[in-house]
């Protein structure tokens, strides 16, 4: 596996601040999209800037497919946060485009193996998919050549149904895991399957009042830190926009303070070191680090 040195990681600090980070992003998965003979190239990359009266600024930029990145650094303007988005999105995309970031069957047994000894499994269960490292293994398979931010973006959709309770529910059904993931492995992640999500807190609301509140509190929480650590952040940000949906339907004056409120913990919650940035060793590793929870959400 290959991993950034100190030389170069210091060369990308120096470098990146001076050039045109945005557009080269742009330009970065436009290039993709053309060799894809995907030809829209319009609003190729998103970006949201959090409202907020004062620095810190924070931005997150959306890549096709889904991945979200945001701000590194203590940002004091907002086109400041714009660009160091920009940076670390930039930074993850030429790194996913790395040989060690690939899906191979090399990579699937060493994934498989690192999984087994999470889980103190064993590696017959591989070959069983009915079994939770069986079924984290054909997931790996059904995926061969795909990149690892490809690989992510689908496996938020299952972080998301694990998060939701929907598996939980579909095994209660006695839905066969390879059904439910054959089934999702195919659905976008869209505005129908976040308004379901949303109900279910919605009646767990009306159950247990208060809980919206607190679970939205802890995703505001949980973003801000993953975002301070350089983490890819669609998941902890797809829980906040579906409990803020929820709640909106709830209550959509306890909503508005919520959101002054998490506006605290995503700018205040822990600030981020001027000059700092994202260790790219980092996210050479970061399935291997999230496989537990990964495979939790398969279970």
């Amino acid at each position: 596996m290959m991993f950034f040195n100190k030389t170069m990681k210091n060369h990308m600090l120096q470098t990146l601040p001076r050039l045109n980070v945005v557009g080269m992003l742009h330009q970065f998965w436009e290039q993709k999209q053309v060799k894809g003979a995907m030809v829209e190239t319009e609003n190729l990359v998103v970006y949201e800037s959090i409202p907020s009266p004062g620095p810190p600024f924070i931005c997150y930029v959306t890549l096709p497919g889904g991945s979200c990145f945001g701000n590194f650094k203590y940002c004091y303007t907002k086109a400041d946060a714009r660009r160091d988005a920009a940076r670390v999105a930039l930074m993850n995309s030429t790194f996913n485009e790395l040989p060690c970031r690939r899906i191979t069957p090399d990579f699937i047994a060493r994934s498989v193996e690192e999984a087994v000894i999470t889980t103190s499994g064993n590696m017959e269960d591989a070959s069983d998919p009915g079994t939770s490292i069986g079924v984290y293994c054909l997931m790996l398979q059904s995926n061969t050549g795909k990149t690892m931010l490809e690989f992510q973006e689908i496996m938020t959709v299952f972080q998301l149904l694990h998060w939701n309770g929907t598996l939980k529910a579909f095994r209660e059904r006695r839905c066969s895991r390879q059904e439910v993931i054959s089934y999702y492995s195919q659905q976008r992640l869209d505005e129908c399957m976040r308004s379901h999500m949303a109900l279910d807190w919605l009646q767990r609301e009306r159950q247990r009042p208060g809980l919206l509140s607190q679970e939205l509190q802890l995703a505001f929480r949980e973003l801000a830190e993953a975002r301070q650590a350089g983490r890819e952040l669609r998941f902890y940000k797809e829980k906040k926009e579906i409990l803020s949906l929820a709640l909106s339907q709830a209550s959509p004056e306890e909503l508005e303070e919520e959101a002054w409120r998490g506006l605290e913990y995503l700018t205040h919650g822990g600030l981020c070191m001027e000059g700092s940035m994202v260790d790219p060793t980092e996210h050479c590793q970061f399935y291997y680090q999230e496989s537990g929870s990964d495979l939790e959400s398969l279970g």
